[in-house]
């Protein structure tokens, strides 16, 4: 553990508190992709498996635990309870584009041939492109809520800050996992064009819009 690995996690939990207390106040999932967060439940499932079979800490089990439970809660929420707020027209990405390639990938370039294995480079490889369907709903309505960006914003701190634990163990403990170094950093990529749009709309009080596509 180190203080940037810890920094991620808080951001990336509080990226999830901020939707959950999103849709949950304004009693609507307007402007959030249901196909992304069905992604991220996936990512999850797929990669605390070993809940069951190892245990490494106390902070480490609970942070599973809560992500998990998370990431249910907000699919529950889009399809279950709000399901008539979600803006499925515009939430069309085709999930078996991400879908059939990651798995592929997780087959033929993995750790270890073993089931646990695979599922949990198929989380790492998921993880990376799992918020594209978010980004091209975005694009297809042209603006996003100020709260949505907030959630975005965190989310994609949480990626930037694991490059830089990584980097920070690379030198202190001369550890080093290309799967997850690769995929964290295109996952952060994906990112780029949002953070300049908060930086320079958001942040100054300006509601974040995007050119409509033709």
């Amino acid at each position: 553990m180190n203080v940037f690995r810890i920094l991620g996690d808080i951001s990336h939990l509080l990226a999830i508190i901020i939707l959950l207390v999103k849709i949950w106040k304004s009693k609507s999932c307007a402007g959030i992709s249901g196909k992304s967060q069905i992604l991220f439940a996936l990512v999850f499932t797929t990669r605390y498996l070993d809940l069951f079979t190892t245990f490494i800490s106390i902070y480490n089990t609970v942070m599973k635990v809560i992500f998990l439970l998370c990431a249910y809660i907000t699919v529950y929420m889009i399809y279950g309870k709000f399901r008539k707020t979600s803006d499925s027209e515009n939430d069309s990405f085709r999930l078996e584009f991400l879908l059939v390639p990651v798995t592929g990938l997780s087959f033929l370039e993995n750790h270890n041939f073993t089931a646990l294995e695979i599922l949990w480079t198929f989380s790492i490889y998921l993880e990376s492109v799992a918020i594209l369907p978010q980004l091209f709903m975005i694009s297809k309505t042209g603006e996003a809520e100020t709260i949505t960006t907030h959630y975005l914003f965190f989310l994609g701190l949480y990626r930037a800050l694991y490059i830089a634990n990584w980097i920070w163990r690379y030198h202190t403990e001369n550890f080093y996992d290309q799967i997850a170094v690769v995929s964290g950093v295109v996952q952060t990529i994906f990112y780029c064009d949002f953070f300049y749009l908060y930086v320079t709309k958001v942040l100054k009080g300006k509601k974040l819009s995007l050119p409509m596509p033709v």
